[in-house]
């Protein structure tokens, strides 16, 4: 496959790999199973139930080798449509959904722009506009990574504004998959091996860690969605969320590298660091 691997001086390499992508986590899970064909496919195929963090482990697992695997990138995304081949059948109002479906494929890896977008504005620096326009370029490379047929890659920025508000009026809808993951987190545990600076601010005083990612997510989803699944939100909710917003993008850029990043975006920016200082060193004559 003729693609060009992620690697330094890519937006995706300096934010693919941070322990703030939890943050979004759990609201990219239900944007995508809003999707009629994600949501029969998640409920009938995967582990979200019995092994949530399990499930988003073997996630991150896999978009950090797109991003920090170079030439393996293309492998992990030929792996994943391979696992998905056969996923397939037909949900309780008799529609067919196959997970390699071409929208549904491509909404999976397209709605993660839009959370990338949203983790910065929230937990974060906004992207200007020449880094959104960036990030998306970005964004398509890695739709050929994963194999998104390109018809249904948006060309530019502009063009994917359209498309997710669309989906989202259009596609999405309260699937009930959607509305169960929102409710298996109340009683999902703080992540494991979360870094004890991070911890602290995942289970702020007073709210449970189940609590405190549902209250997260919810807030982070846009408010047309948040109407569709008949989600209350309210003034003060708004106002707590900024506040865990600001200490978290307070917080963040001060933690070591290796607090900072997950353990295969850690190696992979200390071996990048480390052959470039090698390149510099003079040859012996």
């Amino acid at each position: 496959m003729d693609v060009e691997p992620f690697g330094p001086g890519s937006l995706h390499w300096d934010t693919a790999g941070e322990y703030r992508n939890l943050l979004v986590a759990g609201s990219a899970l239900v944007l995508q199973t809003m999707h009629p064909a994600v949501g029969a496919a998640v409920a009938e195929h995967s582990t979200y139930k019995s092994d949530p963090w399990g499930r988003l482990t073997r996630t991150l697992t896999s978009v950090q080798t797109w991003v920090y695997g170079g030439a393996r990138g293309p492998a992990e995304g030929e792996r994943l449509r391979r696992l998905h081949r056969g996923i397939s059948g037909v949900d309780e109002h008799g529609r067919h959904y196959h997970a390699l479906n071409g929208e549904a494929w491509a909404w999976v890896h397209l709605s993660l722009f839009e959370r990338f977008l949203t983790l910065n504005r929230w937990f974060g620096t906004p992207f200007t506009h020449e880094q959104e326009q960036r990030f998306y370029a970005e964004s398509r490379q890695l739709g050929v990574i994963l194999r998104v047929p390109e018809r249904e890659l948006p060309e530019d920025l502009a063009a994917y504004r359209r498309y997710f508000d669309d989906m989202v009026a259009d596609r999405l809808e309260p699937h009930p998959t959607a509305l169960d993951v929102l409710a298996v987190m109340r009683g999902t545990p703080a992540p494991p091996g979360l870094p004890w600076p991070l911890r602290r601010l995942w289970t702020p005083v007073g709210a449970g860690s189940g609590g405190f990612n549902h209250f997260v997510t919810v807030g982070t989803l846009p408010p047309a969605v948040r109407a569709k699944l008949g989600l209350r939100w309210t003034a003060r909710d708004e106002r707590r969320l900024r506040q865990v917003g600001h200490a978290v993008a307070t917080l963040a850029p001060r933690l070591p590298e290796r607090l900072r990043y997950m353990p295969i975006a850690y190696r992979a920016r200390r071996a990048a660091r480390r052959s470039r200082r090698a390149e510099r060193l003079p040859r012996p004559a």
